[in-house]
C-alpha cells in the first residue's frame, strides 16, 4: 500500500491510516520517527509515549463515533469536526436550519466526555452580565450584607451560543473575549474559565430580520465554519424511527476533562514537515486578490481574502485530524480536508460572486483542487 500524496518515503514510514499502521511504522516505530525529524521543523521527534498516546486517541476517537451513533444519525463530517476544533483548542461556528438537532449533539457530546455544557439562547435584549454573572448582594450569617459574584452560564466547558448574531455587539464581545482570552471581566474584576473550554456557536442562515452580523473581526477567531446540511432519506426515515419512540438512551462517559487536556497538548505536538507549512501559507495567500500569487479567476470575486490565523488554524486543524486518524505526523491530505471549514467564512466575496451566486466554499474548494494538482505536477 503506497503513501498518499506529498509524503515522501521518509514520512511514509510513519504513515497510519484506517486505524492500521504499516509494516515499517510497526516494526520500526522509533527509526521512522528519527527519519521524520528532519522533515518537520516544529517538534522533537515523537516519544514512544507519545506514539501510544495517538493509538489511544484514535481508539478514544472511533469509540465516541460509535457512541454518539446511538443517539445521532448521520452528521459523521460535522462530528470529525467538532472533535478536531475540540482538540485543536479552538473554537467553531455552526450553520445549519432549525431542526437538524444541533443543541442534541453538542449536548451529547459533551455528556459522552464528561465536560460541563451549558446553552445560551441570544436574544436582542440579553446583556454581558447575563452570559458572564454578576455580584448580587446577598445576607452573610453575621447578619451584613455582601456582594457575592454568581456565576453566569459561560462557566462550563462546552457553550452552545444559540443564535449568536441576535444578541447585541456587546455581548457578543463579551463572549468573544471569554473566547480569546479565556476569562470574564465583571465589575473590574477577572475570572478565569474551567479547561476544555470549547464554544460553538449557531447562525440561522435562513431568517436575518431583527439580527446584528458578526464582523468579519470576530468571524476569524472561529478555526471553522461546520455547516450542517438536511439528511438523506434514508436518515430521516431512522430519525423519525429512533425520536418518536422511547426515552433516548443514556451515553456512556468515555473520556474525562484531564484525559482531554493531555490529548489537546499531545496534539501540539504532532509533526509538520517544513513542505505542509509551505503548502498552507500558499493556499492562504491565493485567497487575497491583492497578491501576486492570487490566480486571475479569483480576483472579481473575492474582496477580501484569509489573514495568518487563518494558517495558524489550517495547521491545527490538520495536527488534530492527523492525531484522530492516528497518523504520526501531518499530511497534505489533513490540510486539504480542513481547507474548506476553516477558509470559506474568512472571505468576503463581491457583488459579482453574489450576482453569479458564486460562494465563498465554492471558491476555497477550487483553491485547494488546483494547488492539488500544482503539486502533483
Amino acid at each position: 500500500m503506497s503513501p498518499p500524496g506529498g509524503i515522501s518515503t521518509a514520512g511514509a514510514m510513519l504513515w497510519c491510516r484506517d486505524g492500521s499502521c504499516n509494516d515499517q511504522a510497526r516494526d520500526g516505530k522509533r527509526s521512522g520517527r528519527q527519519m521524520a525529524q528532519g522533515m518537520a521543523s516544529d517538534a522533537r521527534p515523537l516519544s514512544d509515549d507519545d506514539v501510544q498516546a495517538i493509538d489511544r486517541l484514535r481508539e478514544a476517537y472511533r469509540g465516541l463515533k460509535q457512541e454518539l451513533s446511538r443517539v445521532i444519525v448521520g452528521q459523521q463530517e460535522v462530528i470529525e469536526q467538532l472533535a478536531i476544533c475540540l482538540f485543536a483548542r479552538r473554537h467553531a461556528l455552526l450553520m445549519g436550519v432549525p431542526g437538524l438537532a444541533k443543541t442534541l449533539l453538542v449536548s451529547k457530546l459533551a455528556q459522552t466526555l464528561s465536560l460541563e455544557f451549558s446553552r445560551i439562547q441570544f436574544t436582542p435584549d440579553l446583556m454581558p452580565m447575563d452570559i458572564t454573572g454578576t455580584d448580587i448582594l446577598q445576607d452573610t450569617q453575621s447578619g451584613r450584607r455582601e456582594f457575592e459574584f454568581v456565576r453566569g452560564p459561560l462557566f462550563a466547558n462546552i457553550i452552545l451560543a444559540d443564535e449568536i448574531n441576535r444578541a447585541p455587539p456587546k455581548t457578543q464581545a463579551a463572549l468573544l473575549e471569554a473566547m480569546q482570552e479565556q476569562k470574564v471581566t465583571v465589575v473590574g474584576k477577572t475570572f478565569s474559565l474551567q479547561s476544555p473550554f470549547l464554544v460553538l456557536a449557531t447562525q440561522n442562515p435562513v431568517e436575518q430580520e431583527g439580527t446584528y452580523p458578526l464582523p468579519e473581526a470576530q468571524l476569524d477567531r472561529f478555526m471553522s465554519l461546520i455547516e450542517l446540511d438536511y439528511p438523506s432519506e434514508q436518515e430521516e426515515i431512522e430519525i423519525a424511527k429512533t425520536t418518536t419512540g422511547g426515552e433516548l438512551p443514556e451515553l456512556k462517559a468515555l473520556m474525562h476533562a484531564d484525559e482531554i487536556l493531555q490529548h489537546q497538548a499531545l496534539v501540539r505536538r504532532v509533526p509538520v514537515p517544513d513542505h505542509i507549512y509551505t503548502y498552507a501559507a500558499r493556499l492562504v495567500r491565493k485567497t487575497r486578490p491583492q497578491g501576486s500569487t492570487a490566480p486571475q479567476w479569483l480576483k472579481p470575486l473575492v474582496a477580501w481574502g484569509a489573514g495568518p490565523r487563518a494558517v495558524q488554524n489550517l495547521i491545527l486543524g490538520a495536527k488534530a485530524r492527523a492525531a484522530l486518524q492516528g497518523s504520526y505526523l501531518v499530511r497534505q491530505e489533513d490540510v486539504e480536508h480542513v481547507a474548506v471549514p476553516v477558509l470559506t467564512h474568512r472571505l468576503i466575496t463581491t457583488f459579482a460572486a453574489q450576482a453569479e451566486q458564486i460562494g465563498a466554499k465554492e471558491i476555497v474548494a477550487r483553491l485547494v483542487q488546483e494547488s492539488t494538482q500544482e503539486g502533483a505536477d
